[in-house]
């Protein structure tokens, strides 16, 4: 009897596992974390639901860092830059994070916080986009 109780743990240990990879990229649904200090997104992270993305504003609708997606906040829905993206391996370049990073934005691009806590990747200073964005940064990585 003690060797059937042996040989089902294993088995037992192995359906407690999530055998699903994490991402590399930014899709419909996907959970995500407000980095500034805007009020909207401080109340978002506090609520009991996190932010979600549910549009990127690309043809591939697949997102990475510095694309722009469409988040919904409290019922309430906001325009984003992505700035930190999970990764399963290290790409050349390229900061891998641990949560999937955003800074909210108005609709001319100018972000809705005036300050972000979180360093963000130091290629997006290269783009005339995001330079309202890249003045608020403290740190890069």
């Amino acid at each position: 009897m003690l060797k059937s109780t042996i040989s089902l743990f294993p088995l037992i240990q192995s359906r407690a596992l999530s055998l699903s990879a994490p991402l590399s990229h930014i899709i419909k649904l996907t959970r995500l974390k407000v980095i500034d200090n805007s009020p909207l997104g401080q109340e978002g992270m506090e609520y009991h639901r996190a932010p979600r993305c549910i549009h990127v504003y690309n043809k591939k609708g697949i997102g990475t860092i510095g694309d722009q997606v469409l988040v919904t906040i409290k019922g309430q829905k906001q325009k984003a830059i992505i700035v930190g993206c999970k990764h399963k391996r290290q790409r050349c370049m390229v900061p891998r994070f641990d949560t999937n990073n955003i800074v909210l934005i108005n609709d001319d691009g100018s972000p809705l916080g005036t300050r972000i806590t979180a360093p963000i990747p130091s290629f997006l200073r290269g783009n005339g986009n995001y330079s309202k964005m890249i003045a608020i940064a403290t740190r890069f990585v």
